[in-house]
């Protein structure tokens, strides 16, 4: 299915974070695994609350995808070359910025569980295990967001690409050669922007009704 999934807001967002969490799940496992044996005390709450914290920075991207999907398919449906427009556009965002530093610096963060703790270890409070989910999930959007734009271009509850795309993140992230793979993502997303001009069902997701 397209766009938003034909869901209002409140279904919409429920669906889109459980389809980011199980997306992102390989990928912040180690961090998850290495700060869950971090904690000695009344482990099920701070692990809840980190958790919560980290749903909380997907659900809020969902916000923006949604408004996102809304003003495309509204404008889609007057003129459906615009939604060809905007999946160009979707390639070409996100090939530049797998390419930008700030996606490195954000990938870095994540690529380092253990460095991580020491820095999570700092925060004190009742809602620091909040405050740790966060701010990992921020850093995870901030490696991810333009990814998740081109989910939406190619239709956001289509299987396939969300298989593939949750293969990209966990090999940016865990393999040793992560960085190298980001770039080489970042070339083929440019490619596929100029090849959704000639086809345009490359960004079907913004292209049929929403």
């Amino acid at each position: 299915m397209s766009g938003n999934m034909g869901l209002e807001l409140p279904a919409f967002l429920v669906a889109w974070t459980v389809m980011m969490a199980a997306m992102m799940l390989p990928s912040v496992a180690p961090v998850a695994s290495l700060y869950s044996r971090s904690i000695s005390e009344r482990r099920a709450l701070r692990l809840t609350l980190f958790t919560g914290g980290y749903l909380v920075v997907w659900a809020s991207a969902g916000v923006v995808a949604f408004a996102l999907g809304a003003l495309i398919a509204g404008q889609a449906a007057m003129d459906p070359a615009f939604g060809t427009a905007a999946g160009v556009g979707a390639y070409l965002a996100c090939g530049l910025y797998q390419l930008s530093p700030l996606k490195y610096r954000c990938l870095n963060h994540c690529r380092s569980p253990l460095s991580l703790l020491l820095k999570y270890s700092s925060y004190r409070g009742a809602l620091r295990d909040f405050r740790v989910g966060l701010h990992h999930g921020g850093y995870c959007l901030g490696c991810c967001w333009s990814l998740m734009v081109v989910l939406l271009a190619l239709g956001a509850m289509s299987v396939v690409p969300m298989v593939i795309l949750a293969a990209v993140v966990l090999t940016e992230k865990l393999w040793s050669k992560g960085e190298n793979f980001s770039r080489l993502v970042g070339v083929a997303s440019l490619a596929l922007a100029v090849a959704t001009i000639w086809f345009p069902a490359l960004a079907a997701g913004f292209r049929s009704t929403m």
